[in-house]
């Protein structure tokens, strides 16, 4: 299929970035332009649909499987089978396209790279485009670092050692203000989707790999319909052949858990797997039952285990559903961040990441995902003890695993409340992600554990929730608005004392301290703090 003309309509509103005459080509901005055109209104209709079934949840206070699939649940059908590439996928890393990052994570060791544009990227247009930039360097091989501070030079190892690049957009709900057809923003998912194909899909498979993806934000199959349409366009679009796309979704939204089949069977020809993830899933349920009264109220974030029976039911379900459809399971994060001066926190920690992933081998995932290069080692011993030499385990049916519906929403069976010290780390970490996001960074260490956008997400819901729901903690304190704003503006005051006036001064910390205040406490929730945050992103 020939390429049309450039949209005369195509407004890229942002000062000009080095080499963004590379990724911004008349080419790729006309082929972006016909993502918008032919995608955007089914989006808009489906972003609608998500406002429908919450209030129709708000309402009941239930999930069910959907009757009107049941065929598909109970039909014979697999997955088409994984490339090359793809199929041994038994420790993957996840983290931002910076120049640094990608070339540690092509050479962590790791089998696959999750190149993350979502969670774990500020969308700044920076990030957005010198990533996008940085990404085609790598599979050209001109691609290098000097660390400014240490001098340190990074480059990347042979070929036949570099991790497979599985890339993750944006989530359907977010716009790119910054390019805009005929008067829209378009969809960052579809900026980040058509700007990262455009320009590598041939040469992925000149590689002998593909344009491969993780979907986030997930709340449907029709969503995964979707994207199932967009691949097909694409790959006709830049005449490579149909089932060159894999799409590995997330799982990472409560009613997507009760669609994991639906969503594999909308994807099947482009379908590579499944994964659990555990900050966004936990947010998805505090948003959905936030009303649903106390059995509904969630504990502390860190009391809420993967060995919790929720949570059980869920990455059991996930299991059983990729393995039945020959897709892969994969596991969800560590995101440890070893400490250069503690090795007795770097014990501790490594082996909870040790008994997370011997715990996810055990159970029959296929891989799992870590946030830093020294994990990789932890995380590839654990399946490398289940797997040998094969590489994934989809022969294990877990035929064993029975989950009903209201199993996944069984959260009161988790013997934990919420306490004054769990609201307070809740303000802690949500203050101190949400300054760093402001300032352009979406990957961010904090006490040891590296956070993402899902991290504020979960803070922010659980002070909404606690406070709605009128939860006494264990001092005999009532979660009230007033409690947040007091806890508030004590952890602002110690961060200023740790760091010092003229760091304070630098940075945006009264901004994030308002923000996370506004989000928490506000009777009409925001759907996604990422909304009222881009509206205060510089760049």
């Amino acid at each position: 299929m020939s390429a049309p003309a450039p949209s005369p309509l195509a407004i890229v509103d942002a000062e000009p970035l080095p080499r963004q005459e590379e990724v911004l080509t008349d080419a790729a901005l006309a082929f972006v332009a016909e993502l918008h055109r032919l995608f955007t209104p089914r989006r808009d209709e489906l972003l609608a649909r998500r406002a429908e079934r919450r209030a129709e949840i708000a309402r009941t206070s239930t999930l069910d499987f959907l009757p009107e699939t049941a065929q598909i649940r109970e039909g014979d059908w697999k997955v088409a089978p994984a490339p090359a590439a793809l199929n041994d996928r038994r420790v993957e890393i996840t983290g931002p396209t910076d120049r640094k990052m990608t070339i540690n994570a092509l050479n962590s060791g790791a089998k696959v790279w999750l190149a993350d544009f979502e969670d774990a990227s500020a969308p700044t247009w920076e990030n957005v485009v010198l990533g996008q930039r940085n990404l085609i360097d790598a599979y050209e091989r001109r691609i290098d670092f000097t660390d400014p501070k240490s001098g340190k030079t990074y480059a990347l190892k042979p070929a036949e050692e570099l991790a497979t690049v599985v890339m993750r957009p944006r989530g359907w709900h977010l716009d790119e203000r910054h390019l805009q057809f005929d008067g829209r923003p378009v969809p960052g998912a579809l900026v980040d989707f058509g700007l990262y194909f455009f320009h590598n899909a041939k040469r992925l498979i000149e590689l002998g790999k593909g344009p491969y993806f993780y979907l986030p934000k997930t709340e449907s199959h029709l969503e995964a319909r979707l994207w199932n349409e967009i691949f097909v366009f694409a790959q006709d679009y830049v005449g490579i052949p149909q089932g060159s796309v894999r799409a590995t979704v997330l799982i990472e939204t409560i009613t997507a858990a009760y669609e994991m089949e639906e969503i594999l069977y909308e994807l099947r020809d482009h379908a590579a797997g499944l994964n659990a993830g555990r900050w966004d899933y936990l947010f998805s349920i505090v948003k959905n039952f936030r009303d649903g009264g106390p059995k509904f109220v969630l504990p502390d974030r860190n009391a809420v285990t993967m060995t919790a029976p929720f949570m059980r039911a869920y990455t059991e379900l996930l299991v059983r559903t990729c393995h039945k459809r020959g897709a892969h399971a994969i596991g969800g994060m560590a995101a440890f961040i070893p400490s250069r001066r503690d090795a007795e926190v770097n014990k501790v920690a490594f082996e909870k990441v040790k008994a997370d992933k011997d715990r996810e081998a055990a159970d029959g995932f296929d891989g799992s995902w870590v946030a830093h290069p020294d994990l990789v080692p932890i995380a590839m011993a654990s399946f490398d003890a289940v797997l040998g030499d094969k590489p994934n385990q989809k022969d294990r049916l877990r035929e064993d695993v029975s989950v009903a519906p209201g199993d996944l929403i069984a959260i009161d069976s988790l013997d934990a409340r919420p306490t004054y010290e769990g609201l307070r780390n809740a303000v802690q970490v949500g203050t101190r992600y949400i300054e760093a996001w402001l300032r352009g960074l979406g990957a961010v260490a904090i006490f040891n554990l590296m956070e993402d956008a899902a991290t504020a997400e979960i803070s922010r819901s659980q002070i909404w929730q606690w406070i709605n729901a009128g939860v006494v903690f264990e001092n005999g304190e009532k979660a009230t608005p007033e409690l947040a704003r007091k806890v508030a503006a004590e952890e602002l005051a110690a961060i200023r004392a740790e760091i010092g006036e003229e760091a304070f001064a630098a940075g945006k910390w009264q901004q994030a301290h308002d923000l996370l205040l506004h989000v928490s406490l506000d009777a009409d929730y925001a759907d996604f703090l990422t909304l009222p945050a881009y509206d205060q992103l510089v760049g």
